[in-house]
């Protein structure tokens, strides 16, 4: 039997919202720690910190299709027409999608370094690996539901 202890969250209402560019919705740090079974392991600092990188780059790359749809008179992202999926719009849901996933890649990157097995037998080697794979994962659903949003493909290739 193994016993692993995870560590509180902060109190609810303790983290303040991060303020993020009036088109995209609002995203709230307690939404985001319940959305991706963060635990108190990722400091309210730190997940501000991987939230505010992930905001600038989704928004980043967003910016020119943002802009033409604010040409258009689409006053926000909820305001753009696409279907309606529990109770938000699709676009929405995509685009908070690509802003947690972004955040669990960064912070998947940056606990990697933090050993928890033995370094015998190379299992740091497998436990790194592991990591880097997940944070691929994330990665990886952060480009699809940004090329979703585009309306483009979702094709990745890779010259090697």
């Amino acid at each position: 039997m193994s016993f692993v202890a995870t560590a509180k969250p902060p109190v609810v209402g303790a983290e303040l919202p991060v303020q993020n560019h009036p088109w995209f919705p609002a995203i709230s740090p307690e939404a985001l720690r319940k959305a991706c079974r963060l635990d108190g392991t990722v400091t309210p600092d730190r997940l501000r910190l991987a939230l505010v990188a992930a905001l600038r780059s989704v928004n980043g790359e967003l910016r020119a299709w943002r802009d033409a749809h604010q040409a258009m008179g689409y006053a926000s992202l909820s305001a753009v027409p696409g279907d309606e999926l529990d109770g938000s719009s699709e676009n929405e849901s995509r685009y908070l999608h690509a802003v947690y996933s972004h955040v669990q890649a960064d912070l998947a990157e940056a606990y990697r370094d933090i050993s928890t097995t033995p370094s015998s037998d190379g299992k740091g080697d497998r436990i790194k690996e592991k990591i880097e794979s997940r944070a691929d994962t994330h990665r990886q659903a952060m480009r699809w539901a940004i090329s979703d949003i585009l309306g483009i493909g979702r094709t990745t290739v890779e010259l090697i």
